[in-house]
């Protein structure tokens, strides 16, 4: 795969260099992206704190639109970079994997959420990156995670925002696709003083213009990942494509419940591993309360139901709760954050954190915890990707808490 990704190297050289490499990195090699042709950004170069053990080990588990479109690919930059300044991994990890949505996120401060047929004035006003995939793809990229990102943008000013994000990010784009008949999906953002927010999105290029079956090159990388992160700001039907390839190539799926106000389709819920609601979205799903940690619990029993034997709670405040069907719930509690400044993007930091400390091999215990102290690193920044942590803030955090 990553031989017809690298149309920039001369296929003579490439050859020469591919029986040399086999020969030096052969050993730990388990997927077909681990070469030396990774270039993620600087700061991308897994550089790991001794006081926290990482591990290279691939988590296994058990376990319509008909209209013609214009798809521009962005060009590919990760395996064929010639900038020298940036560090190549010898070995890269099984990378994580986003398919999900890239949003502009318009922000408005307010006092207080404007009361029906009310005008108010907001405080100030900004445009940030954003959307809840492209939110975990850079939490995972901060992270020092290799990370690979599936979604859309359209062709204007609003694209090259999530674009340049995501590769400041450490983000390789090479599966970001341009259309030209959709507009980049967007959300208005109203955050209150308290820091808590109201959002309303848009979904632009994030809802329409995806092929009817994904190209071959997208689902490889799916295929090839250590894990795939979904939520719902996409289409269904792109979600249980990806769903069903990662569970056939035996690679676990993390399903964010945020999005879509919809019921989920059965024939997605069976191909995820994790199923990761907040309480709201929870009590959505099932049509349960969820008030308590009791009723919390009862909820979860529904989506066993459902297929799912693995349930992440994110309950705000509250920390959060790792569900596993037969077993008793692991609880999390927050790791209070010094202000509180801006919710935006707490959830997608969680999970995304979450996803990264599973696929580095650490116990469930341990990916709560690392996900709590990123997310409440994230709360303390205002917007939802410039919020997003690096791996040293967080250990620095885990250290001190």
């Amino acid at each position: 795969y990553s031989q017809t990704r690298m149309t920039q190297t001369p296929k003579q050289n490439f050859e020469e260099e591919e029986k040399r490499d086999s020969v030096e990195n052969m050993k730990g090699l388990t997927t077909p992206l681990q070469s030396k042709y990774w270039h993620p950004t600087a700061q991308n170069n897994l550089k790991n704190p001794e006081s926290f053990n990482l591990y290279s080990h691939p988590v296994k588990f058990n376990g319509k639109n008909n209209i013609p479109i214009s798809r521009k690919v962005k060009p590919i930059s990760c395996f064929a970079s010639e900038n020298t300044n940036q560090p190549i991994l010898k070995e890269s990890k099984p990378p994580l994997v986003v398919v999900g949505s890239a949003n502009a996120d318009i922000y408005v401060e307010i006092d207080r959420l404007p009361k029906e047929g009310e005008t108010i004035s907001a405080k100030t006003g900004q445009t940030l990156a954003g959307g809840k995939g492209a939110n975990q793809a850079v939490c995972g990229g901060k992270l020092d995670y290799p990370t690979f990102f599936v979604g859309q943008v359209g062709e204007d000013a609003h694209g090259k925002l999530i674009t340049e994000a995501l590769e400041s990010g450490g983000v390789c784009v090479d599966h970001l696709t341009t259309v030209s008949n959709a507009p980049t999906g967007n959300a208005v953002v109203m955050l209150q003083s308290d820091g808590e927010n109201s959002i309303i999105i848009v979904g632009g290029a994030n809802m329409s213009c995806w092929p009817e079956e994904l190209s071959y090159e997208d689902l490889e990388i799916v295929r090839s990942a250590g894990i795939v992160l979904l939520q719902r700001e996409i289409p269904d039907f792109v979600n249980i494509q990806v769903a069903k390839a990662a569970r056939n190539a035996g690679v676990p799926v993390i399903l964010d419940a945020g999005g879509a106000d919809s019921p989920i389709p059965l024939e997605l819920l069976c191909c995820v591993e994790i199923f990761s609601p907040n309480e709201t979205e929870l009590a959505r799903i099932t049509k349960m309360p969820t008030g308590n940690f009791e009723q919390i619990s009862n909820a979860v029993e529904q989506c066993y139901d459902l297929g799912v034997n693995q349930v992440l709670v994110k309950l705000g405040a509250n920390g959060s709760a790792l569900f596993t069907k037969g077993e008793e719930p692991l609880r999390q509690p927050i790791i209070k954050a010094a202000k509180v400044i801006d919710t935006t993007g707490a959830g997608d930091t969680f999970t995304a954190a979450f996803a990264v400390a599973l696929v580095e091999g650490k116990s469930k215990e341990e990916c709560l915890r690392f996900a709590a102290a990123a997310a409440s690193l994230c709360v303390q920044v205002k917007g939802a990707i410039p919020s997003m942590p690096e791996k040293r803030a967080v250990f620095n955090l885990l250290q001190s808490a």
